[in-house]
């Protein structure tokens, strides 16, 4: 069920998930879903933690910034592959498995790492935003990579040199292909980890030694 109901919502989007929809796909009565979940709510909140398996957990007690760029790194893609699933991620209080393993298990790794709890549950969130806003702004941005130095070529006249100098300057970048516009996951997330870097103390010495 939750495989067929991933489908649809890759496909469609969650406004295309409905108990009708996945009904007549699985080739079942409508009513017979709810011998197996409660609702579509129940769905939605299987397919949350079916994405958030897919997020590599960070190794606790090795490279901390290795682990948070993997599980950035994981996240995004994750996200990417499912385009529904970064706001039903934000805005459900989703308390699974999966997820309490991933959160435990960031919060454990940047613990060892020699961040107070409360200074890693501010990294977590730091660290989440970017990858939350970067990829939600990448799902819905009006514009095709390949369409970019056309549609700066076409705003230019909207911009002159004399009332936005630096606007007209970055178009021209653009359209000449001087620089390609594209924003990189990699370059926030980078500034992120090294600001962190600067306000952790020393790590948290192994299990077996204290």
């Amino acid at each position: 069920m939750l495989a067929a109901a991933l489908e649809i919502a890759d496909q469609e989007g969650l406004a295309g998930l409905s108990m009708r929809k996945l009904a007549e796909v699985l080739g079942v009565k409508a009513m017979s879903l709810y011998n197996h979940v409660a609702n579509r709510d129940a769905i939605i909140d299987g397919l949350v933690e079916s994405v958030v398996s897919e997020i590599a957990l960070p190794e606790i007690g090795g490279d901390w910034k290795a682990a948070m760029r993997q599980r950035a790194l994981s996240a995004h893609l994750a996200l990417l592959r499912h385009p529904w699933a970064a706001l039903a991620i934000l805005s459900r209080l989703n308390t699974g498995p999966a997820m309490l393993r991933s959160i435990d298990a960031t919060l454990g790794c940047l613990v060892a790492a020699g961040f107070s709890l409360e200074q890693a549950d501010h990294g977590w969130n730091a660290i989440d935003s970017h990858i939350y806003g970067f990829t939600l702004q990448e799902i819905n941005f009006p514009i095709e990579a390949q369409d970019y130095a056309a549609m700066a070529g076409s705003f230019l006249p909207q911009l002159p040199a004399d009332r936005f100098p630096h606007l007209n300057a970055l178009s021209r970048e653009v359209m000449e292909r001087r620089y390609d516009g594209l924003h990189a996951f990699d370059f926030g997330l980078e500034f992120i980890l090294d600001g962190l870097e600067r306000c952790r103390g020393p790590a948290a010495p192994p299990e077996s030694s204290r």
